[in-house]
């Protein structure tokens, strides 16, 4: 979760830097670093970690134009999200299921950070399913 993250975005600052025209570095976060599940404290940790890369890049960029940004999802239906279906932990110590949401949500969601221009940033970008219990959860 985070190591792969951190050697990716070390190869593209460094290619950014050395092209000297600046980029962007999307960072893929989670809202579990904003409200955390139950029993999950490794990877809400890496989490965490991803945000202060995420922050650091922004700033260790400015000279070179290169924008770091990040996109916390919740919910994505896939094949790891399966479950959720049937229900997974509460805050509150139920099973309850949560729904999910399209990923090509997600995936025009990245396009719309990518497509802008390096003087503009969404820095911070949550998307999920509107019915996730995110607001109150944790």
């Amino acid at each position: 979760n985070l190591n792969g993250a951190f050697y990716c975005a070390r190869a593209a600052f460094k290619q950014m830097r050395s092209q000297g025209s600046g980029g962007r570095i999307i960072n893929n976060g989670s809202i579990s670093a904003h409200v955390p599940r139950p029993g999950a404290a490794p990877y809400t940790v890496t989490k965490h970690a991803i945000t202060g890369l995420t922050k650091q890049l922004s700033l260790d960029g400015r000279p070179y134009n290169i924008a770091c940004c990040q996109i916390d999802i919740g919910n994505a239906a896939s094949a790891m999200t399966e479950k959720m279906k049937k229900g997974v932990p509460q805050a509150d110590g139920s099973i309850k299921p949560e729904p999910q949401m399209n990923v090509q949500h997600i995936a025009d969601a990245v396009v719309q950070m990518s497509n802008l221009p390096l003087e503009t940033n969404i820095q911070f970008m949550t998307i999920m399913a509107t019915q996730m219990p995110f607001i109150g959860r944790g």
